[in-house]
């Protein structure tokens, strides 16, 4: 992403925030997983989002109005024996060269240089509570401030939450973010056809999270949250990732996989046969599952309001599961009774950027938000009927689907992201139809002698 991005994003939060401000952002601490093993280090999205910078051991500083330097980055100095080690650092001077801080210090020195800056500033914008230690240094800087004003220091008085402001600006995706999430959303959907095309009775779901992360790896992405690969009941765990049991033919697998493109996300699910082919039972609860996720996706659209895509599908779900037998009565009284929810129990969808479940209020006040372009939501409604299931018939347990997809507000209406993957139940077939047939299909016949060796040997080049 070019600089002129995070800068365009740095000053946009500044004018909200007013000259007699400060907001402090650090970096993401670094993880230990066990022993001596960090976990992958994965920068705090907030910060990237305002500095584009990926390392560990900084702080953002924003300063509107300072003569000297707006943007202040303390980061780590550079240093060859733990280069060798760790890998490059940008130093302080690369934070100047690389990412455009006006002012860069080493991160050793920030105990003496920021409470210079949070002097004659009247509010702080910082995060509390994300990082408890770091907020121990930062109550420490202003009180100890506090206790100078008797010698005329001016002390912030004021903390503001800097998340209310910096997410208001984050849930609004730039052409450039949009762009981001289209390749991150096109590379899920390839790993999802790819899994489509792998699937065999016998097989393990393992073998097909293997064959979803075989996609994000070779375009450079990774997962963007545990993928999960659910057969036959394992289908109805809305967050399984076991992931370790064998795929069954007359069942059908739920893969919930997205990746994360150079910090946006996708996030896509999809449904299909284990053998190839629905059964009845599945294709009728799969066709419900489809029309709702239809119907909510035409309700995102500008002006219309953010539980709008959630109230249409549920109206759908809940008339098809009273055309199953599942629930008995009329469908508005159901509807209104949350009836639905012992085989529909969570939300329609979630807000989707550099997080998965990405920043931004879905209410202002007591009202619904309303959508705006540039709003990136995904759209995932579903059915789950466990085995065992009270009053339910033996021949509809066990079936999970959900169908999730990736959508943009736009001008006009909505932008599916996530078009790549089928989601149509005859494309579906004919997808890992062609892959069957193509598996079982006779190798070509080669004629003796040297025409063949030869013809053989220019394809074989």
């Amino acid at each position: 992403m070019i600089a002129d991005e995070f800068a365009r994003r740095r000053r946009a939060l500044m004018r909200k925030m007013g000259r007699d401000a400060i907001a402090i952002v650090p970096a993401a601490p670094v993880r230990t997983r066990n022993n001596d093993v960090d976990y992958p280090y994965r920068q705090d999205s907030d910060f990237y989002y305002l500095t584009g910078f990926s390392e560990p051991e900084a702080v953002a500083v924003l300063v509107p109005g300072r003569a000297q330097a707006e943007y202040i980055l303390f980061v780590r100095e550079r240093d060859s024996t733990r280069e060798m080690w760790d890998g490059r650092r940008a130093g302080p001077a690369g934070a100047r060269r690389i990412h455009g801080a006006h002012d860069a210090f080493p991160i050793t020195d920030i105990d003496e240089i920021l409470p210079g800056l949070l002097e004659n500033r009247a509010k702080v914008f910082y995060a509390m509570g994300l990082y408890p230690q770091f907020d121990q240094r930062v109550v420490g800087w202003v009180n100890g401030l506090r206790t100078q004003a008797r010698n005329g220091g001016h002390p912030p008085q004021e903390f503001v939450a800097l998340d209310q402001v910096l997410h208001e600006l984050r849930l609004i995706k730039s052409r450039t973010e949009l762009e981001l999430m289209r390749t991150s959303a096109r590379i899920g959907a390839r790993a999802h056809v790819r899994a489509m095309r792998a699937c065999r009775p016998g097989r393990m779901e393992y073998e097909l999270m293997a064959e979803i992360l075989h996609e994000f790896h070779r375009h450079g992405t990774d997962t963007s949250y545990p993928p999960i690969v659910g057969g036959g009941a394992n289908s109805c765990v809305l967050h399984y990732v076991k992931n370790d049991e064998v795929l069954r033919a007359g069942e059908v697998v739920l893969i919930d996989a997205g990746c994360e493109y150079r910090y946006y996300a996708s996030d896509i699910t999809r449904t299909f046969p284990v053998a190839g082919r629905f059964t009845p039972e599945q294709r009728a609860v799969y066709d419900i599952v489809l029309a709702a996720n239809l119907a909510a996706i035409a309700k995102v659209r500008p002006g219309n309001h953010w539980n709008e895509p959630h109230e249409a599908a549920v109206r759908v779900v809940t008339q098809g599961l009273v055309r199953l037998g599942l629930l008995k009565g009329q469908p508005a009284k159901l509807e209104r009774d949350g009836a639905y929810r012992r085989f529909f129990m969570h939300r329609t969808g979630h807000w989707l950027g550099m997080d998965v479940h990405d920043v931004g209020d879905y209410k202002t006040g007591d009202a619904w938000r309303v959508l705006e372009p540039g709003m990136v939501l995904t759209i995932e409604p579903g059915i789950y009927i466990p085995r065992g299931a009270r009053g339910v018939p033996k021949r509809l347990q066990g079936i999970g689907v959900r169908i999730e997809d990736d959508v943009a507000v736009t001008r006009g209406g909505a932008e599916v992201l996530t078009d790549g993957v089928p989601k149509d139940p005859d494309q579906i077939e004919a997808l890992m139809g062609e892959s069957r047939a193509h598996e079982t299909a006779p190798a070509p016949r080669r004629r003796a002698g040297g025409d063949g060796a030869r013809r053989g040997a220019r394809v074989g080049r």
